[in-house]
């Protein structure tokens, strides 16, 4: 059996500018899902460039 081995995923600290309005409705949406603003949008970027087009 292997062994359990945590591990602490690499991530970027990073700043970005978002719309008051916008922002309020990630946090609304996070809110209502319980999870954390950041691994909401973490989420909704992974879904985007998965189901982009290939060449854009």
């Amino acid at each position: 059996m292997e062994k359990f081995r945590p591990r602490k995923p690499e991530k970027e600290v990073i700043s970005m500018r978002i719309p008051a309005d916008v922002l309020e409705e990630v946090d609304r949406k996070a809110a209502g899902v319980d999870i954390s603003r950041n691994e909401f949008i973490n989420q909704c970027i992974a879904f985007a460039l998965a189901h982009m087009e290939d060449g854009e």
